[in-house]
Parts: structure tokens; C-alpha cells; sequence
């Protein structure tokens, strides 16, 4: 892991992850107080543990994901999704406010996203940029590799 990733971390751990860990974590819990709603608390924890590491990772979708996700992510939403990306739009408001923050504002409003609809989706490394016209690419697993050359 690069320095860079490390300190916004580090800093973004500090800032905000906890308290979304804590919140994933709360989400999580009370799913698994019913035994149908398990799969809803596994997902929100390991949500809770993207939250407080997001940079040099993402999500994409899951191999083989299919009616049944999308069907427990409508319920995630109705329940838990909409009131998590609330906290993460906020806060990324919040953060965008400073030039400092926009790139823990960036973060928050793609947590938004995956808090609204995480059944089906994985969490991956990402590879360093090769040079700055390639930065936010280049997920290391889960995704289908681009040819060279192409953009």
C-alpha cells in the first residue's frame, strides 16, 4: 500500500470511518436478530470493514448475483440503505466544503452508493495508478482486465 492511501486512511478513520463502522455494525446486528435477515447482516458487516479502509479498494459486482440480490437489495433499501447513504451524502457534503476533504467527499458519495444496494457486490483491491492519466483505474481482482491500449 502506498503512503498516500495510508494517510487518507488514516485521517479518514480518524474523521468519519468509525462512526459509519459503528453504524454498518448496528445495521448488522439487528439483521441478525431474525434468522431471514442474515444475509442482510453479513453484507452490512462487511460493509462496516470497507467503510473504515475505503481508499485502495472498491466494489463490483459479485459473479452470479441475481434475482435474489436484487430483491433483498430493494428490502435493504426500504430499511437500512436509504438512512446509511443519507449519513454518507452528509457527510460528503460536509467534507467537499474544503478543498482538503474533496477526496474524503469523493469517498463518502461512493459508499452512498454501495450503502443503498450492497447484496451482490464484493470488495476488491485496486492497483496503484501507473501514471496520473490512469488514476481511478485498474481494479487488481474481481473485474475483467482492459486490452492495452485501450481507454
Amino acid at each position: 500500500m502506498d503512503t498516500l492511501r495510508l494517510l487518507l486512511n488514516l485521517v479518514w478513520l480518524v474523521l468519519q470511518g468509525w462512526i459509519l463502522a459503528l453504524a454498518y455494525l448496528l445495521a448488522g446486528v439487528l439483521a441478525c436478530l431474525l434468522v431471514v435477515t442474515i444475509p442482510f447482516g453479513i453484507a452490512s458487516f462487511r460493509l462496516a470493514a470497507f467503510v473504515v479502509w475505503p481508499f485502495g479498494r472498491t466494489t463490483v459486482r459479485a459473479p452470479g448475483a441475481g434475482v435474489a440480490s436484487a430483491v433483498g437489495n430493494l428490502l435493504w433499501f426500504l430499511v437500512a440503505g436509504w438512512w446509511l447513504a443519507v449519513i454518507h451524502v452528509v457527510a460528503g457534503i460536509g467534507f467537499c466544503l474544503t478543498i482538503i476533504g474533496i477526496p474524503f467527499g469523493v469517498a463518502s458519495f461512493k459508499l452512498a452508493a454501495v450503502g443503498l444496494f450492497p447484496l451482490g457486490k464484493r470488495v476488491v483491491e485496486t492497483a496503484p495508478p501507473r501514471d496520473w492519466m490512469h488514476a481511478g483505474g485498474g481494479v487488481v481482482q474481481g473485474a475483467p482486465r482492459r486490452r492495452a491500449g485501450a481507454y
